[in-house]
Formats: C-alpha cells, sequence, structure tokens
C-alpha cells in the first residue's frame, strides 16, 4: 500500500519535528543539572531516536516498515491534590541572552515540543489510511502523552509550572451548567 499525498507531508513534519527534539535533547543532556530530570531525558531519548527512525523507514519504504514503536508505559506516580497547589509557581525571569539553559528552561522547552508533537500525532493518526501507519501514529502520540506528563509533573513538583486545583465552587458552577441525557 502506498502513502497518501497527506499521509507523505505529515510523515515529514513529523520527522523534522523528530530531527529538532532529538538535536535539543543532545543539548538538554548535556547541560542539566538536576539528576531526576536528567535521568528522564536519558529514557526519554532512545524512544525519539526510535520514533524517528521509525517514521524514516514509512517514507523509505512502507511496505516493508515495521510500524511498531515500543512504548513505554507511564513511569510516574500520580498527582495528590495537595502537591504544590498551595504554592504560586516560581517567577520566571526570561533570559534574553542564552549560553546555557537552566533545568527550568529545559524542561518547559522539552515539554512544549511534546505538547505540540503529541496535537500533530493525533491530527495526523485521524487522516491516515494505512492501518499500519495509524496505529504507528497513535502509538507515537501515546508515547509523547506519557513523556510529557512526567515532565509535567516534574516541573510541577519543583514548582516550575502552575499547579491550580479548581474548587469546588468552580466545579460545581461548571457542573450546574449541563444535565445528563436519557435516552
Amino acid at each position: 500500500m502506498k502513502l497518501t499525498i497527506c499521509e507523505l507531508s505529515y510523515l515529514n513534519e513529523l520527522i523534522t519535528s523528530c530531527v529538532n527534539t532529538i538535536t535539543c535533547m543532545s543539548l538538554f543532556k548535556n547541560q542539566v543539572t538536576n539528576e531526576e530530570l536528567k535521568s528522564m531525558l536519558n529514557t526519554h531519548f532512545p524512544v525519539h531516536v526510535e520514533d524517528y527512525n521509525k517514521k524514516v523507514e514509512f517514507v523509505k519504504d512502507v511496505d516493508t516498515a515495521s510500524g511498531k514503536l515500543n512504548v513505554p508505559e507511564l513511569n510516574t506516580s500520580i498527582f495528590s491534590e495537595d502537591v504544590n497547589s498551595s504554592k504560586p509557581a516560581t517567577p520566571v525571569t526570561v533570559n534574553t541572552n542564552v549560553t546555557t539553559l537552566t533545568d527550568r528552561e529545559i524542561a518547559l522547552s522539552y515539554f512544549l515540543t511534546l505538547k505540540r508533537a503529541g496535537k500533530e500525532y493525533a491530527i495526523a493518526s485521524m487522516e491516515a489510511t494505512n492501518p499500519k501507519l495509524r496505529q504507528f501514529l497513535k502509538d507515537a502520540y501515546t508515547m509523547s502523552c506519557n513523556h510529557s506528563y512526567e515532565v509535567y509533573e516534574w516541573m510541577a513538583k519543583n514548582n516550575y509550572y502552575p499547579l491550580v486545583i479548581a474548587t469546588g465552587e468552580q466545579t460545581g458552577n461548571i457542573a450546574s451548567i449541563y444535565n445528563p441525557i436519557s435516552l
């Protein structure tokens, strides 16, 4: 089965994105100081390389591409409702003369990259007609979701990203708008 022009276009964009992710992660791994974040980057890195290689396989020969991405399980604890919810996130100062990145900048850059990639994987999978490619894109989406959650949790735990729990009143206000449908 050949790729559609839409699939080829998405793959091209996703491969380019992988080049950026892998390049940035290589830099991040060399600059990060926090051991937990460093371990996370080192664990995630080979998965991104595998993801890149699988996409290249699809472009080179869709019929022989294995299409199976090994998606690691989510490696994180579950947020408790009181995790840093009482403390505001540490204020950020934008660095306009960067020579090295802070751990916060590394985590935020990686997190935003994963979020954008996840959106692209989701959209591409919805338009993929090749079943093997579609499953690969869905797996890549799951990988992005799992990795981004781990980074998000690390940032929240370190007070670098706001984690604000909705109050009962806020939840009640929204919940009061909607009613269940009876069929």
